[in-house]
C-alpha cells in the first residue's frame, strides 16, 4: 500500500477540498396551484398529490 512521503499541510489539503461545497436545493413554483417544492419530485397540496402540474392522486375526505 502507498504512503505518502511527506505530510501535506492543512491549507494544501484545504486548497484541494474547495470544491465540494454543499448546494442549497432548487426550488420551483408550480404555475397550477403556486406551490414551492423541490424538482422532479412529487408534491402535496391541500392533501391532494400533484407532480408537474398536474394532479396524480386526489384526496376523498370521508365525513362521519
Amino acid at each position: 500500500m502507498a504512503h505518502p512521503k511527506r505530510k501535506i499541510s492543512k491549507s494544501r489539503r484545504d486548497k484541494r477540498r474547495t470544491h465540494y461545497k454543499a448546494e442549497a436545493p432548487g426550488l420551483f413554483t408550480c404555475k397550477t396551484t403556486g406551490a414551492v417544492h423541490l424538482g422532479h419530485r412529487a408534491y402535496n397540496v391541500d392533501g391532494n398529490l400533484y407532480y408537474k402540474g398536474k394532479l396524480l392522486i386526489e384526496s376523498t375526505s370521508i365525513a362521519s
